[in-house]
């Protein structure tokens, strides 16, 4: 079954605690394996400074690669973070972050992908994650 935004919207919906939710995510896109999520600007996941927090961008990371995984697998099953990684390469101040996943290999149990946090094209972070597929 191929996923439609509405799909990857539900799965957040129906999946995450309340403090994921109200970071405001929205799935743009959903593919085979892939995914793209807006996260959007908000004073409340600034730090000092007036940056976007490192938290927020790699909670949005990390809840992107579920939709990801679900677009691979046709629908969500429960999984689980085994590994995330993340580098930061610029600060985000006042504009929405565009995640966009990309699964490298999906396995029977798990899953690893790659993960590109962007602002108007110019990359803000990279991850990495690894997942354990349960269902």
């Amino acid at each position: 079954m191929t996923l439609k935004p509405a799909d990857g919207d539900k799965i957040l919906r129906d999946n995450f605690a309340p403090w994921v939710l109200e970071l405001g995510l929205v799935v743009e896109e959903v593919g085979e394996g892939t995914a793209v999520l807006r996260l959007p600007w908000s004073e409340r996941l600034a730090r000092e400074g007036g940056g976007m927090s490192g938290q927020a961008l790699m909670a949005a990371a990390d809840t992107a690669v579920v939709i990801a995984v679900a677009g691979a697998r046709g629908g969500f099953v429960p999984m689980t973070t085994v590994q995330l990684s993340a580098s930061f390469q610029r600060p985000v101040t006042g504009r929405d972050v565009l995640v966009a996943v990309t699964i490298s290999k999906l396995g029977r149990t798990l899953a690893f992908a790659d993960v590109t946090l962007a602002v108007d094209s110019a990359t803000v972070a990279q991850a990495s994650a690894v997942y354990a597929i349960m269902g």
